[in-house]
């Protein structure tokens, strides 16, 4: 299985991913590792990224998760999946990838929180690339996924993974 853990920046996917793969003792990628330098600025500057920036980006997010399948290693990663035709993008297979494994592997979970709690979260976070001037934008673009665990963000990351490792029935 992978558990795609999906929310806007701010949100604790990778603070709750790591631990929830932590716990797993599964393998756990961060999208924001996927990134190009030039994203990375981008973002820096409080610049919004397009569809066109983040294409090869969910490729690269997309071909990860396959791999996993392919190789049946369980993993935990991260991507801000904010479209419903991102997330399309991500459960699909690439070409090559054979039928070893089916989309049915992939659960996601969406961590929700407000946009004053994301917003405090933001601000006191140093030294990421993406900082409070992109909040707005990702809650203009978000599209709120119907497909997924919805989790509110208003609790401990430990009690944000207990309630991930309930929902997705790991426990």
């Amino acid at each position: 299985m992978v558990v795609l853990v999906m929310g806007i920046t701010g949100s604790g996917k990778t603070t709750e991913g790591h631990l929830l793969a932590d716990r797993l003792h599964w393998e756990f990628a961060d999208a924001d590792d996927f990134h190009s330098p030039v994203n990375k600025e981008k973002m820096r500057q409080g610049i919004a990224l397009t569809d066109a920036d983040r294409e090869p980006w969910l490729a690269a997010i997309r071909d990860q998760i396959w791999r996993w399948l392919a190789a049946k290693t369980n993993g935990v990663i991260t991507c801000s999946a904010l479209k419903q035709n991102y997330r399309e993008l991500l459960l699909s297979p690439p070409a090559g990838a054979g039928s070893k494994a089916d989309r049915s592997q992939i659960k996601i979970v969406y961590l929700r929180g407000t946009y004053a709690l994301i917003a405090e979260r933001l601000r006191s976070r140093h030294g990421h690339f993406a900082g409070e001037s992109l909040l707005a934008s990702q809650l203009a673009t978000l599209e709120e996924p119907r497909d997924a665990i919805t989790i509110d963000i208003d609790h401990t990351p430990e009690q944000i993974v207990d309630e991930m490792i309930h929902r997705l029935h790991l426990a």
